[in-house]
């Protein structure tokens, strides 16, 4: 259990920063089986089964970030700030209540009038027909998914980072593979990803609420809050950092909804699948970035209380290990991009421009995105506002000029232009309005180095692309591995190296 000692805790330096990001990366490792999955259920149930399985979930996503209110993000605020257990634990109350009753609701309508809302999806042939069904059975995994979004998001507020994703990315996606395959083979056909999709949520649920139970004393529930007005408190914290959680999300799912329907039948649906395929392996660049999005958020929590300048060391610190992962990564997969492409199956051959597009987005926001989880954290509420705006706006511009005519592409070039510009504008209005920014001494340095490395590993990746998958696809993944090791090596300096404790230890970085 938590004391009230360790809620309070507020002396947070560079070595708690890389011990989290570090335990939430090991943990990250798991979503390779969700890498793993997408094919398989594609091989399974075809492209365009797959494609209506993830315009729904994309819709539940996406419904489920603007029904819960923020209280993922508000809890990140609102419990290291606490002053009391009775205080977190009501944080928490309040967060789930306000989180997951609006997703109830919205759940018990939709299944309801699951047949009006068939025309809104385009789907195969043999799908159109169980369209109202697979509506009315996934309308469920709104609720579900809300509770498990505030249930690991009051975890990390507890500095618990890698249990949580261990379970929302490892072992949700294994036991969805182990359900979805057994349900395929019993017949169910495209069936199965929705009942195999529903049971690994039920799973993962029961399954946090056991976590919460050792990190939050469950018998305050049914107290009252402590004197301050925590659940005013966390309605704010929350409504105000909506539109940038809204603005994230949207730009992953809602490509793959108006593919879907902007293109007819079969072609709607597939459009869409190949869209969330190459946001899977865009993605990859992701993993470093959102570790420390997870980690931060909490920490600059503690950390603003002394001043914040207290963050700054913690800030420039995260944003340098970002670059140096996200650079080498993100041009090794662009220079093998033909061989990942070919290895995920038939239909994903023309999407390589897309696939160079969000990787290309993707590494930006990794250099800029350490910024976002800082600014929700230490600047005023409406601050975090500009960039949910102007990233929307710039998307949503330039998506209405070049679709539908530009089918896939087009909707590449909106989203990573909305990306791009939404990770970059709390990196300005933090210098602006905090005088706070990561580039001091020796982030030049650190780029150059990291720049020299990631060149020679596109070259090297370019030359492997070239040979038969079989050997192609292993010899990335080392290259890969290799370039990663040898940026963070020979870019981060010493300091930064030893911040990373017995991991960097273990893998000769120091």
């Amino acid at each position: 259990m938590t004391n009230d000692t360790d809620i309070r805790a507020q002396d947070v330096t560079s070595h708690d920063v890389a011990k989290g990001a570090g335990t939430t990366l090991l943990a990250r490792l798991g979503a390779i089986i969700e890498v793993v999955a997408q094919p398989a259920y594609v091989w399974l149930f075809g492209l365009a089964s797959f494609g209506i399985y993830t315009a729904l979930w994309a819709a539940i996503t996406l419904l489920q970030n603007i029904a819960n209110l923020g209280m993922t993000t508000a809890l990140q605020r609102t419990v290291p700030q606490a002053k009391s257990e009775r205080e977190a634990v009501a944080a928490l109350r309040a967060a789930t209540i306000l989180g997951v009753t609006p997703c109830l609701v919205i759940a018990f309508f939709a299944s309801i009038f699951a047949s009006s809302l068939t025309h809104i999806f385009n789907a195969a042939d043999k799908d159109v027909q169980q369209l109202g069904l697979f509506i009315t059975l996934f309308a469920w995994a709104l609720p579900l998914w809300a509770f498990i979004e505030v249930a690991t998001s009051a975890l990390r507020a507890r500095r618990v980072f890698g249990a949580e994703i261990r379970l929302r990315l490892f072992w949700e996606q294994v036991v969805r593979l182990i359900a979805a395959s057994g349900f395929w083979l019993a017949g169910f056909g495209t069936l199965s990803l929705f009942y195999a999709h529903l049971a690994s949520l039920l799973i993962i649920c029961g399954l946090c609420v056991r976590l919460i139970a050792r990190h939050y004393d469950l018998s305050l529930l049914a107290s009252g809050p402590d004197h301050r007005p925590i659940w005013r408190e966390t309605w704010f914290a929350g409504i105000s950092i909506m539109p940038a959680n809204l603005v994230a999300r949207a730009l992953s799912d809602v490509p793959t909804l108006l593919l879907n329907a902007l293109l007819p039948g079969a072609q709607g649906a597939v459009a869409g699948a190949q869209f969330a395929l190459i946001r899977k392996v865009s993605s990859i660049v992701q993993t470093v970035r959102i570790a420390f999005a997870y980690v931060l958020s909490p920490l600059a929590s503690a950390a603003v209380t002394g001043g914040k300048t207290a963050v700054e060391p913690i800030y420039a610190f995260a944003t340098r290990v970002s670059l140096c992962v996200a650079l080498p990564v993100s041009l090794v997969l662009i220079a093998g991009g033909g061989t990942i492409l070919q290895a995920i199956g038939r239909g994903m051959e023309n999407t390589y421009p897309a696939l160079v597009l969000l990787l290309a987005a993707r590494f930006a926001e990794a250099a800029t995105g350490t910024a976002m989880p800082i600014q929700q954290v230490v600047s005023r509420y409406r601050s975090q506002l500009l960039s949910s705006i102007a990233g929307v706006t710039v998307a949503l511009v330039t998506g209405l000029l070049l679709l539908p005519e530009n089918g896939l592409v087009g909707m590449s070039i909106a989203v990573a232009l909305g990306l791009t510009v939404t990770s970059a504008v709390p990196l300005a209005q933090l210098f602006r309005q905090d005088d706070l920014h990561p580039f001091a001494r020796p982030f030049g340095k650190v780029t150059l180095r990291a720049g020299l490395v990631s060149i020679l590993a596109f070259g090297l990746a370019a030359v492997v692309n070239a040979l038969p998958i079989g050997i192609a696809l292993p010899g990335l993944i080392l290259l890969m591995l290799a370039a990663l090791w040898a940026s963070c090596r020979y870019a981060l300096p010493i300091e930064d190296r030893q911040y990373l404790g017995s991991v960097g230890r273990r893998l000769r970085l120091v």
